[in-house]
């Protein structure tokens, strides 16, 4: 390794250490490779530099062996060690999870009659007004607005010019048949947008609301009024403070917690603070506030989105600021300030939200056993994520995978994932569940752990895929306990064997049922076969109605695809009108359609 550092060039790129056994430790950037990484170590004799961070120093420890990626400049490497972070997850580095985009509320002002719409993206036109970001009750405001206002609830009434229920049920002005002019509908737009902006008012009108269903016992109405107020009311931790000006802040404060940090933001728009989030970051080492402030801003503002401030308020001053400042303003097209506060009011936001960090961890569970299934099966990483894998067939038929995701102390359905698979054997299933999952590491990061449900060979298979992209992932595989060639899923009394690997062997365990740690990993491995299993039989149910329909005379794959992309669904072709059908197709095959259900309904009730 001595020889590589010393032939390094002066060029900016992103470098990439590497422990004894190939596995990746920690991904860098420099402008200058050479002299970055000299900065690491003593030559004479060769060792760590004495100035490291404990965190650096007990990584070049583990150093055997380094590569390094020349790329044009320093911005194209800042951007590029991001990517491979969130692709390869190095033991070392951090990896900030929370890359999601946030919704914005906007109004589109140049179409006759705007709908105010929810996006997470730039919508294309000239006169477009956003509202947010919104960390939680976005839907629920939308949906309060429309309850209350007469605006437009479907664009299909304006292009098909005809009234719906809505202008029945006095929800709606008729703008589709003339009966309100734009200038008057766009009036009651602003005050849809004055609703959005007063959260305080809003809530007034949903907590009558849901007093006047309490009064009629309509509990049902109540309770669905009141979840929706909760969500309204938790974009509004900081609503109490308004700034002098009327100006757009975005601020980031970090707080480190031993493994733990968390990393607060608070979005400010025209002076008043709209909406705060929250991340928390479970790490496998003590974090460093210098590279978390990097991986969330960067995170944030390299997302296209509709509404981003070009002045960043941070809790502390970190290492290249500037260096950030200047990636982020060329990749976004406007000058972006990255400032520690000096002013009172901005150092009182700042405040706040290290309070709020303290609040969050204050009210985080221990899980000691996450800790006691790494030690138990020697794991690189304590598994706070891990994704869980199973696969449905029937006799190669209707094949699915499914992919469920636990993080920390609860299942993340927003990250299940589900499959339909061209493989007809389960080993080639499993191979193409896992592959097709790996190949998306730079969209969605990888896990701490995989976990397949499944033997020796379907760990194999895990393994293989992971080392062939050198992501820092640790695989296990549970295999069902078999009575009489039958899977045995007793809770409590299943015992099930656990696969994984010791010193690159496999190794299998057996575990008492009443284990807490064979439990856990027990109710994970049956959340995803039943996932498996729900998308399997709902595939085949869909196979069996497409060959159904296919039967009748005349209807090929082409015209099934056109009733299915009008009606939606099966059930709506069967209940469909003999007009509405002959609409889509023609008159015979309408008449064969009707003729077909008619025939089948009359077998049916016979019982034949």
């Amino acid at each position: 390794m001595i020889e590589k550092i010393k032939s390094l060039p002066k060029k900016s790129g992103v470098y990439q250490y590497f422990d004894k056994n190939g596995k990746i430790l920690y991904i860098g950037k420099a402008k200058n490779l050479q002299k970055r990484v000299k900065s690491y170590f003593r030559f004479n004799p060769f060792r760590p530099a004495e100035n490291l961070s404990p965190r650096i120093y007990k990584m070049i420890s583990e150093a055997k062996d380094l590569n390094y990626i020349v790329v044009e400049n320093e911005n194209d490497a800042l951007i590029l060690e991001n990517s491979l972070i969130k692709q390869l997850k190095p033991k070392y580095n951090i990896l900030l999870r929370d890359d999601k985009t946030y919704p914005y509320i906007y109004v589109n002002f140049d179409e006759p009659f705007p709908m105010p719409d929810i996006t997470r993206k730039v919508i294309k036109g000239k006169n477009i007004q956003y509202f947010g970001p919104f960390s939680s009750g976005a839907k629920e405001i939308l949906k309060t607005i429309y309850e209350e206002l007469p605006l437009v609830q479907s664009k299909s009434c304006l292009k098909g010019k005809k009234t719906c229920i809505y202008y029945q049920m006095k929800r709606c002005l008729g703008p589709c048949e003339g009966r309100v002019t734009s200038t008057k509908y766009k009036e009651i737009v602003k005050k849809a947008i004055e609703l959005i902006k007063n959260k305080n008012k809003l809530l007034e009108i949903l907590y009558k609301k849901m007093e006047k269903y309490a009064n009629n016992l309509q509990f049902e109405e109540a309770a669905e009024i009141r979840d929706r107020i909760k969500a309204i009311e938790n974009t509004k931790t900081y609503s109490n403070v308004d700034l002098a000006k009327l100006e757009d802040l975005d601020i980031f404060a970090v707080e480190i917690f031993d493994k733990k940090a968390v990393v607060i933001k608070i979005f400010v728009r025209e002076g008043k603070v709209i909406t705060s989030s929250h991340t928390i970051i479970n790490s496998q080492t003590t974090p460093e506030k210098n590279e978390i402030y990097i991986r969330a801003i960067l995170e944030f503002y390299l997302t296209k989105t509709p509404l981003t401030s070009s002045k960043i308020l941070v809790g502390e001053d970190f290492e290249e600021k500037e260096w950030l400042e200047k990636v982020l303003s060329e990749r976004i097209n406007k000058k972006i300030s990255i400032l520690t506060p000096t002013k009172k009011e901005y150092k009182n936001l700042i405040k706040l939200a290290k309070l709020n960090a303290i609040e969050v961890i204050k009210n985080q569970k221990e899980n000691t056993i996450l800790e006691e299934i790494k030690l138990l099966f020697e794991l690189q990483n304590t598994p706070y994520k891990i994704e869980v894998f199973d696969t449905s067939h029937l006799q190669t038929q209707a094949s699915v995978g499914a992919m469920v995701v636990w993080e920390v102390d609860k299942f993340k359905k927003s990250e299940y994932r589900l499959y339909h698979l061209e493989s007809k054997d389960e080993y080639s299933q499993i191979r193409e569940l896992l592959l097709r999952r790996a190949k998306k590491f730079d969209e969605l990061p990888p896990p701490d752990m995989w976990l397949i449900d499944g033997g020796e060979t379907q760990l194999k298979i895990a393994k293989e895929i992971i080392d062939s992209i050198g992501a820092n992932v640790d695989v296990l595989a549970i295999a069902k306990e078999k009575i009489d060639k039958k899977a045995h899923r007793a809770k409590g009394s299943a015992k099930d064997t656990i696969y994984f690997y010791k010193d690159n062997q496999i190794q299998k365990l057996s575990l008492p049922p009443t284990d807490k740690r064979l439990q856990l990993l027990q109710r994970l491995r049956d959340e995803a076969h039943k996932k498996a299993i729900e998308f399997h039989r709902k595939t085949k149910i869909k196979k069996d109605k497409e060959i159904e329909l296919l039967n009748i005379k005349g209807i090929g794959k082409i015209k099934l695809k056109r009733l299915l992309d009008y009606f939606g669904s099966f059930e709506n072709i069967k209940k469909a009108s003999f007009e509405e059908l002959k609409i889509i197709l023609n008159e015979k095959d309408a008449k064969n359609i009707i003729q077909y259900f008619k025939e089948k309904n009359e077998s049916d009730n016979r019982g034949v």
